[in-house]
């Protein structure tokens, strides 16, 4: 089956889409919950019993749910990436390292400088400046 072209058009099924979240369910889950809020620094959003969401930016969301208290399993970190856009990419590294945080060195790909770290779970985040 040869793929679509990426540029052509199609209809728009999700138009008008307000708010991006993407759910990550952890078996660890409280050292990810402290990862994304005291490491990160991101602010909680919304905080229950077994599920926090924590705001990346205006719209976009990163959510953690026990996967022990869930209906879905944790991917164990496998095959997924969150890749943010960053300001002050060489900062904000020297920020997680002098914290503890394990993170790749700066490098060049597709144009853009990038690096990475892992949270608790083991889900990969693709920091990156263009």
């Amino acid at each position: 089956m040869k793929p679509k072209d990426p540029n052509s058009a199609c209809e728009p099924v999700l138009a008008g889409l307000q708010r991006a979240n993407t759910i990550l369910y952890c078996h660890h889950w409280r050292q990810t919950v402290d990862f994304y809020h005291d490491v990160l620094g991101l602010k909680a959003h919304q905080v229950r019993e077994w599920f926090v969401e924590f705001q990346v930016t205006d719209r976009a969301f990163v959510s953690v749910a026990d996967a022990g208290r869930a209906t879905i399993a944790s991917a164990n970190g496998a095959g997924l990436t969150l890749s943010w856009q960053v300001e002050h990419l060489e900062q904000i590294r020297q920020a997680l390292l002098s914290k503890g945080v394990e993170v790749s060195p700066i490098r060049s790909k597709w144009g853009a400088r990038v690096c990475y770290l892992k949270d608790p779970e083991g889900h990969r985040i693709e920091l990156w400046s263009p």
